[in-house]
């Protein structure tokens, strides 16, 4: 009786696709005050306050500002935050 030999083949590694990059906005408003911005945006974009600044001055100047790039449902949650601490966000797909 003969037992045939298989060749040994490496592991195929499944194949995976980057989920589609969308962008957190946030608009310019005439409403809130500067300092309170630059905290909201520090805490929900989890950036250092230095960042934090350049983001709302970038707004604040520009009408608005990218403050994060992330897959779709984590942008659409960080921009319900923004807005239900009364700043004006949205969520754009990034074209690339």
């Amino acid at each position: 009786m003969s037992t045939a030999t298989l060749p040994e083949t490496a592991p195929v590694a499944p194949q995976t696709r980057a989920l589609p990059p969308f962008a957190v906005v946030l608009h310019n408003d005439d409403h809130n005050e500067m300092g309170f911005v630059v905290q909201t945006v520090a805490m929900l974009a989890r950036v250092p306050m230095e960042q934090a600044f350049e983001h709302t001055l970038e707004a604040h100047e520009d009408g608005q500002a990218v403050v994060l790039r992330t897959h779709r449902e984590h942008a659409e949650l960080v921009c319900e935050q923004f807005q239900s601490k009364g700043l004006t966000a949205t969520v754009e797909r990034i074209r690339g």
